[in-house]
């Protein structure tokens, strides 16, 4: 790893974050390969197979494997691999490439590799064995994608939730007209018994239905990966064993619709805030990242519809410093929930030297943090701005996967003036080391209200009523 620590040689930032100096933007990394290896006639190609036969591919050359380049390029291939499974999904990897490649990525990608985690998450949510398998160029599945259309229906009397991991947010909708919102506090993540999570979200959207002559309709927004309303990946139940999980957890919002008896969808937190900023903005090919207990993020394509993608930014790399800061759910260095998220705050925060009690939880260091800034504290401004680095680098590494002009932003990360000095502070990155970014792509920051509870709003409009 020796040739890592001096990569950033190769760079220039304008701006490193004070509390974080050692940040190595994944995407310049990229970017710099990419022009290292333009000339090489060596190439790799991958295709990611994901439910009901869908695929992904990718294709980029690598440079010629000799003694100096290959720990470059197992590097590259790592991280290139690692990024598209989190950002597209799938359960086999087809590969095209020199055989030592494709017995690293393999190797990684098993029970007993580096990236088990990735492994055993990847074949709980799509329910098949995780498999790396070497195919010749001819022999590649081809792309075959299957966007949907969802949201954007305000008719009806209508219920939205979105559940973070501090507050269940809630609110009601009549003919598009907000009636009712609230934020409720609770502790999901450290239960075991998933009674305690369907008790909490029935007493909100009983409290929510007061406000509505009758319910018609019910859309929700979470973290995890869901498919046809099933519970397949969700922090909010980490706790609760894998039995009670497959026995009570998988089939939660089925068992709320049923109960309701009215249609019902829920999607992950991350496309619905996508969904919020095309409702806003009227405007297609739109990347949403919510910065709350974790990082999540949706794509709408720029026809205005979800490709379906797993998008589960949380795990997707941004950072290549080898000290980077390690996720304590999937082990990994450098991911996007470390930057994008409370955990963000707390780990700059510390960097800072601000001291919290052990028992203060994060919401709480967040809000400490977000109470310093409005008050002027430079230190807690500094915190807020370094994440406006993250992001503004990391725009740049979304533009590599993600076709998109609009950019937007929200969570409790994103509340009060640290949402305004996260948007400005990645606006200058962009103007001073993308300028070909910041004409093409617009960061947004949505009202504070709909920072809070926009993604229960925008939830609200998911399903369709059949009349």
């Amino acid at each position: 790893m020796d040739w890592l620590k001096g990569m950033k040689n190769n760079f220039t930032l304008s701006i490193s974050p004070a509390y974080d100096p050692g940040f190595l933007p994944l995407g310049l990394f990229f970017r710099w390969y990419e022009q290292q290896a333009a000339s090489s006639q060596e190439e790799i190609r991958l295709a990611l197979e994901r439910e009901n036969g869908l695929i992904s591919t990718w294709k980029t050359r690598i440079l010629p494997l000799n003694e100096k380049n290959l720990p470059l390029t197992r590097y590259f291939v790592a991280r290139l691999v690692k990024f598209l499974l989190w950002q597209k999904g799938g359960f086999k990897i087809y590969l095209y490439g020199p055989e030592i490649i494709y017995q690293q990525i393999k190797k990684d990608y098993s029970p007993e590799g580096e990236r088990a985690f990735d492994d055993d998450f990847m074949s709980t949510v799509y329910e098949q064995p995780f498999s790396v398998v070497k195919v010749r160029k001819e022999d590649l599945p081809e792309e075959r994608q299957s966007a949907i259309s969802l949201g954007g229906h305000f008719d009806g009397c209508r219920l939205g939730f979105d559940l973070g991991a501090s507050d269940l947010k809630v609110a009601a909708l009549q003919d598009g007209q907000v009636v009712f919102s609230e934020e409720i506090p609770w502790q999901p993540q450290p239960e075991a018994d998933p009674a305690y999570h369907y008790h909490h979200l029935q007493a909100g959207l009983k409290k929510a239905a007061a406000s509505l002559p009758k319910v018609e309709a019910i859309g929700g927004s979470t973290a995890g990966i869901y498919i046809n309303n099933q519970v397949r990946i969700a922090s909010l139940f980490r706790s609760v064993p894998r039995e009670i999980f497959d026995q009570k957890v998988k089939t939660f919002f089925i068992d709320l619709q049923r109960e309701w008896g009215v249609p019902l969808e829920v999607i992950n937190d991350g496309e619905v805030t996508a969904l919020a900023g095309y409702l806003s903005l009227n405007q297609p090919a739109i990347l949403g990242v919510s910065m709350g207990s974790s990082q999540a993020g949706g794509y709408l394509d720029p026809t205005g519809r979800l490709p379906g993608w797993l998008d589960e930014l949380a795990f997707a790399p941004v950072d290549l410093n080898p000290g980077a800061a390690i996720d304590d759910w999937s082990g990994d260095r450098g991911v996007g929930a470390m930057y994008f998220s409370q955990q963000a705050v707390n780990k700059l925060a510390r960097q800072a030297g601000f001291k919290f009690p052990d028992e203060m939880k994060l919401p709480d260091r967040l809000k400490e943090i977000q109470a310093l800034a409005e008050k002027n504290d430079q230190a807690a401004i500094r915190i807020f701005q370094d994440i406006g680095v993250y992001l503004g680098y990391t725009t740049q590494l979304y533009s590599l996967f993600y076709d998109y002009r609009h950019l937007m932003i929200l969570g409790r990360v994103t509340s009060g003036v640290g949402g305004e000095l996260i948007k400005h502070q990645a606006e200058f990155i962009l103007k001073t080391d993308f300028p070909e970014l910041a004409e093409r792509i617009v960061i947004y920051l949505s009202d504070e209200k709909s920072r809070r509870v926009g993604q229960a709003v925008a939830a609200a409009t998911l399903p369709e009523i059949k009349r």
